[in-house]
């Protein structure tokens, strides 16, 4: 029997692979799952939201921890399951420390590798930081190559990646969003009741993440400086779940406590989060999860990055690049609500809800 061993450990690795384990499920396959628990409350947070109990479950995180500390860890850790397992392949995603560290375990155990929501690039390797790296190197050891986008197939044939190890199947964002959509409207959640009673619909709401390293520090001030500006509207409401990164709490706690049309709440669910995108007027965010998503609901993105391996969607009107500058950001804000954009009949460019089946039926292919 073909087995397949996935592999991720922070909540966006999982909300991504858990259609793709679901697909693998229905088949011959058999399919288990290893987490580092990168995110561990968040990441379990998703595990039971998608009904996922994971195989080996390897609790890596401790407070403080470096990077290198972190990758040292998964690289030796991954010798044992990778030996009791014996998988014939290992799928990882995206462009965390897992990813590139299980990465290379598996190639260093001559174990085949997939690469999920591979090709994306920025070419600058400190933004984002440490991903764009961790990205690259996964694509170098990866086998297989799941890409989400005609750009990202062009980006691996840059490289010369072998054409035919690339595979076109879109992203798996869009089909956990639509099973996470389906999962909400059919069942009472009480997380998601209780946020309808803290925040005021009647109101155009502009939902804010933020958790880039690369933005901490000054970048980071001007950000909460141009979200207090906004607030100045009265016709806005801005809702804030905040990062426990203290680089986020403390200007944020500092900059946009107790001020008029800021509602700032603890991080939020899953599903929390997919009801707050479908309340929003507006996103400013940092998140590429989001900037995947949001063209589903028809949500404009104010991407607070100089740059995106995701141009897609600025490409197609769905987002624009601002960076951390106050005025560009107050400005965009303030053009956007005065043009009223929609995107009602536009397409996702990221992906239609069918890519993890894809995934799996080249899968079955190849083994």
């Amino acid at each position: 029997m073909v087995k397949i061993l996935l592999c991720f450990g922070t909540r966006p690795e999982a909300i991504k692979m858990a259609p793709v384990f679901h697909a693998l499920k229905a088949t011959e396959i058999d399919v288990k799952v290893c987490i580092t628990a990168q995110h561990r409350e968040m990441l379990d947070q998703v595990l039971d939201f998608f009904e996922i109990i994971p195989d080996y479950d390897l609790n890596l995180m401790t407070p403080n921890q470096t990077l290198n500390q972190l990758s040292c860890k998964i690289v030796a850790s991954m010798d044992t399951v990778l030996l009791e397992y014996q998988p014939q392949m290992v799928l990882v995603h995206g462009d965390t420390t897992t990813s590139s560290m299980v990465a290379l375990a598996a190639f260093h155990n001559r174990i085949k590798v997939g690469h999920v929501e591979a090709g994306l690039r920025t070419y600058n390797k400190i933004s984002p930081f440490p991903e764009e790296i961790n990205r690259q190197i996964t694509g170098r050891i990866a086998d297989f190559h799941f890409a989400p986008t005609t750009q990202a197939i062009q980006n691996l044939e840059d490289e010369k990646v072998n054409p035919k190890t690339i595979f076109h199947t879109g992203n798996t964002v869009v089909d956990a969003l639509l099973w996470g959509k389906n999962k909400i409207e059919n069942n009472q959640i009480d997380s998601i009741e209780e946020l309808k009673q803290k925040i005021d619909t009647t109101k155009k709401i502009i939902l804010i993440t933020g958790h880039r390293r690369e933005n901490f520090g000054h970048a980071f001030q001007d950000f909460c400086e141009a979200l207090l500006e906004i607030s100045k509207n009265s016709d806005v409401l801005l809702v804030y779940p905040v990062h426990l990164n203290p680089n986020v709490q403390e200007p944020v706690k500092k900059i946009l406590s107790n001020k008029e049309n800021i509602l700032l709440i603890n991080p939020v669910s899953y599903p929390e989060m997919i009801w707050l995108m479908q309340q929003a007027k507006l996103i400013i965010s940092d998140s590429g999860g989001i900037q995947e998503e949001a063209p589903t609901f028809g949500k404009f993105v104010l991407v607070t990055r100089e740059t995106t391996e995701r141009m897609e969607g600025v490409d197609q009107g769905f987002a624009v690049l601002v960076g951390t500058n106050k005025e560009k950001i107050v400005l965009e804000v303030n053009n956007f609500l005065k043009r009223n954009s929609n995107f009602e009949h536009k397409s996702n460019p990221y992906g239609d809800g069918k890519a993890a089946q894809k995934i799996v039926e080249i899968i079955q292919s190849l083994t």
